[in-house]
């Protein structure tokens, strides 16, 4: 099979803010592109992107949705991404796979949260960066007014490439900048300038350019356009494009410029790889010939459908029937049908070389964020950056007969999620998940009742509370029992001790004259770590103390492990409500990003929390805000945060550390674990 041509490729991401017209752009674009024979709508469930049923009922995308489409002689990969914050995860877990971003931008509504997110996203990838602004036929829109927006917030290199002929109902096209020499009538804004403007940011990308420019040379077309794309593909010029998908306007223009001037595979900066036995940095570059190099971005597993990876090529390539290695694991794999993605639907192809998006079934071992490699290479390449996961809920089945069902159901739903994490907590015993935020939950059980049957029930998980003392106490047990033929007996003295703050339990053998034999010392030592488990005020773990048994005595014939390890328990007990116990919270770091005019109702809302605010850090119109407070006072905070900042808000946590519960708290938790044992008698 012949070698595909890495040059005519392009792949190319639409990230934006929910509602800013990425899908209905994609579905425009595939229509116009001739891929298809008419385009989808959103709003009337026709979307080929938006094509799982979650995503119809609502009326908006909540995965990724990959086209590989040819175009004048290129092959495209369009991948329509989320534009709801919850989701963003899933926009994130793609961009290794692309070159490009197309960053939507509603004319009406102009900058939002998720526009900076997806720009931020892009740039630390080092992919090229491009703005549509979408809708330029809605009502009051300020085209001008908005480019400066875009400029202020992201930089004077965000240049005007497209601008509208006419607004609102009077949109009827576009005109680029860098095609047109003369203005046709009702075009926006001042042609003459605005083509003046973006050429002198072009040759001030290149010294040789810029040096003819004040010489008062002439610089020609073919050095405008190879000077912009080189420009655009560092990262050292945005252009700014404009469209009305629903006019069908500007679409096709777009199409025509992401060839002309996006990157090419070729055209990306090296992906770089080490080899951790040595930490010898490899290039991995776009060769066909070699050693072959993929990573998996996307999975999905579907009970009907089967389980699909796909995968992005770096170098190498790769055709069915082939082995492969997973360098997480060591483990070879070999891969079928190759396929490339067209919505719900996959296309066969054979194989896939440097810049191919493809995709493979029938392989169980590869997860999110795998790489792929020739068998015999040692390298690895680091992770990239996606959210992680804040909120957590407790499920169980509404039917027990489910039990089993549900904890398989949520594995195969987190093995296609990134930012969905299912996991079983030892010290409550409560199947836990966790995600983005209370929608994406929403989405995932919805997503366990369609796909698995399973409906669930959710709760607050219990906060993981600690126990442990505050000063030394002495404790001591004799267990004997006599109930004819052999009996019960062992005596058990033992020391607590506060331990520091996280160095955890330290068992201590003081034991002399053989007052405890040695052989039930483990029994002693057993007795105490299961106490530690159960906990002794609220039923949770007790951590961060020493016990010396430092006495006892023993029964030469009823004497027993079990005798033993029930004593020592007991004594536990004693000397622990004698050494000032307290219970201990776990307290979390939280950074919060609004704009600037809602910090004033975030600072006295953690207040009111029990939240301690560490500092605050200014970006352009946004304020990210870090406060330390406990993990127990966030149960309905996304919810409070979302109203407080009209959806602008976002959060993100990390584990801090544990930290004693204020008095009267405590006395709450303890009162509320002796209702629940009496209720459960």
């Amino acid at each position: 099979m012949a070698k595909k041509d890495a040059s005519k490729l392009r792949n190319v991401a639409l990230g934006g803010h929910g509602a800013s017209g990425k899908t209905r752009l994609l579905d425009t674009m595939l229509f116009s592109a001739g891929a298809v024979n008419r385009a989808g709508n959103v709003e009337e469930g026709s979307s080929l992107s938006d094509f799982e049923p979650e995503e119809k009922e609502r009326k908006f995308s909540i995965d990724t949705a990959i086209f590989n489409l040819d175009y004048k002689g290129y092959t495209l990969n369009l991948i329509d991404t989320p534009g709801h914050l919850d989701f963003s995860g899933a926009a994130a877990a793609v961009l290794p796979a692309v070159e490009t971003v197309l960053v939507t931008i509603d004319a009406g509504d102009g900058i939002k949260l998720n526009t900076r997110r997806m720009y931020e996203y892009a740039r630390n990838e080092n992919l090229a960066r491009i703005f549509v602004i979408t809708h330029i036929d809605a009502e009051n829109v300020n085209y001008e007014r908005l480019i400066s927006d875009i400029q202020d917030a992201f930089g004077n290199d965000c240049v005007p490439v497209f601008i509208p002929v006419g607004l609102g109902e009077d949109c009827s096209g576009v005109v680029n900048l860098l095609e047109s020499a003369d203005a046709p009538d009702g075009v926006v804004g001042d042609f003459d300038a605005l083509s003046q403007s973006l050429r002198e940011s072009i040759v001030e990308c290149d010294d040789d350019l810029m040096e003819t420019y004040l010489e008062g040379g002439e610089i020609s077309a073919e050095q405008i356009k190879k000077t912009f794309k080189k420009a655009v593909v560092n990262g050292e010029l945005t252009p700014i494009l404009c469209s009305s998908a629903e006019k069908k306007v500007g679409v096709k223009e777009i199409l025509d410029f992401l060839p002309d001037c996006s990157p090419s595979p070729q055209e990306r900066k090296a992906v770089e790889a080490k080899t951790p036995e040595t930490e010898e940095t490899v290039e991995i570059k776009p060769d066909p010939d070699a050693p072959f190099c993929a990573k998996v971005f996307k999975i999905v597993v579907d009970p009907h459908v089967g389980r699909l990876v796909f995968f992005r090529v770096f170098a190498g390539t790769v055709s069915d029937g082939d082995t492969v290695e997973v360098a997480r694991s060591g483990a070879a794999e070999r891969l079928g049908h190759i396929n490339v993605p067209f919505g719900s639907e996959q296309k066969d192809c054979g194989s896939a070389g440097p810049g191919d998006i493809a995709c493979v079934s029938k392989v169980e071992d590869m997860e999110f964020g795998d790489i792929l490699r020739a068998r015999g290479e040692k390298w690895v390449i680091p992770p990239s950056a996606i959210p992680s996961p804040m909120m957590s809920l407790a499920v169980e089945p509404k039917s027990r007969d489910d039990e089993q069902k549900i904890s398989s159901g949520l594995q195969r739903l987190a093995e296609s999620d990134p930012t969905f994490n299912v996991e079983r907590d030892a010290q409550s015993n409560e199947l836990l998940i966790t995600g983005m935020s209370n929608l994406h939950l929403e989405v995932m059980l919805s997503r366990l009742k369609n796909r698995y049957g399973v409906s669930a029930e959710t709760r607050e998980p219990s906060v993981p509370y600690r126990e442990t003392i505050t000063a030394s106490a002495e404790g001591k047990y004799k267990h004997k029992k006599q109930s004819g033929g052999r009996g019960q007996y062992g005596e058990v003295h033992l020391r607590l001790e506060p331990n520091e703050r996280g160095e955890g339990f330290e068992f201590i053998d003081e034991i002399k004259g053989g007052v405890i034999p040695q052989q039930f010392m483990p029994a002693v030592e057993k007795g105490i770590r299961e106490t530690l488990e159960t906990g002794v005020l609220a039923g949770c773990t007790v951590v961060d103390l020493k016990a010396a048994v430092f006495f006892g005595s023993y029964h030469d014939v009823d004497s027993s492990e079990a005798a033993f390890k029930i004593a020592a328990s007991r004594a536990f007990r004693e000397a622990f409500l004698h050494s000032k116990p307290v219970l201990l919270e776990p307290v979390v770091k939280l950074e919060v990003t609004v704009p600037s005019e809602y910090v004033g109702d975030v600072t006295a809302n953690l207040a009111g929390h029990r939240g301690q605010i560490g500092g605050m850090d200014q970006q352009g119109e946004m304020q990210t805000l870090s406060a330390l407070i406990p993990q127990s006072e966030l149960g309905t905070y996304s919810a409070e945060l979302q109203s407080m900042t009209g959806g602008e808000g976002t959060f993100t946590l990390e584990f801090s550390h544990y930290e004693p519960v204020p008095s009267h708290i405590q006395q709450q938790i303890i009162e509320r674990k002796k209702k629940k044992d009496l209720e459960d008698e």
